[in-house]
């Protein structure tokens, strides 16, 4: 029996570095340039390979087969015009936490999603709903401080009120991300 070689943490990194590219968020647009929705470069790299998609711009950043290198792409767009219903999102921890831009709603501070819980406004205890109106991301301390009191009552103030996820929401989401990659801008409606 031969023992297999460590991997040394130059391919760890390197192999971690490839995985990270394809998880990197890339735009998608309508056949219409309309900003429809973002999902991961191994995704957008899928619509292209398919030919559902056309990349529009491009990243720096190469995939290699055993005989090509792509470039992944940072736009695409779809080159059959798509119906894009009312976009409602599903209500979830992760969603609730991306409408508040992880932000504590009562202190303002900006926090990684471990650091955050969620906070109902008005508490279960008091028949408080756990709908898109109710629930607000909050950071540990605000949340004990709270405790089963309304923010009135705790003397707290939300920072804003609390409301669904909407396409206005959606589009303000795409917008921060696109603030890390200029390629988006132009598509963006700055």
């Amino acid at each position: 029996m031969t023992a297999k070689p460590a991997k040394t943490a130059a391919t760890t990194t390197k192999d971690e570095r490839a995985r990270h590219h394809l998880y990197k968020p890339v735009l998608v647009l309508n056949s219409s340039y309309e900003p429809i929705n973002v999902c991961a470069a191994r995704r957008a790299l899928v619509l292209v390979l398919k030919g559902v998609a056309s990349p529009e711009e491009h990243g720096t950043i190469h995939v290699h087969s055993a005989r090509q290198a792509i470039k992944v792409p940072s736009v695409i767009r779809l080159l059959e015009y798509r119906r894009i219903p009312q976009q409602t999102r599903a209500l979830s921890r992760k969603n609730i936490l991306m409408r508040d831009r992880y932000t504590c709603q009562y202190c303002m501070k900006t926090l990684n999603s471990g650091e955050l819980t969620l906070d109902h406004v008005m508490p279960r205890s008091r028949a408080g709903g756990t709908t898109w109106e109710n629930l607000v991301a909050c950071c540990h301390p605000c949340n004990n401080r709270k405790g089963s009191r309304t923010p009135e009552e705790a003397g707290m103030r939300l920072a804003r009120a609390p409301r669904p996820f909407s396409l206005h929401t959606s589009r303000h989401l795409m917008r921060l991300l696109g603030k890390s990659d200029d390629q988006w801008r132009k598509y963006l409606f700055y």
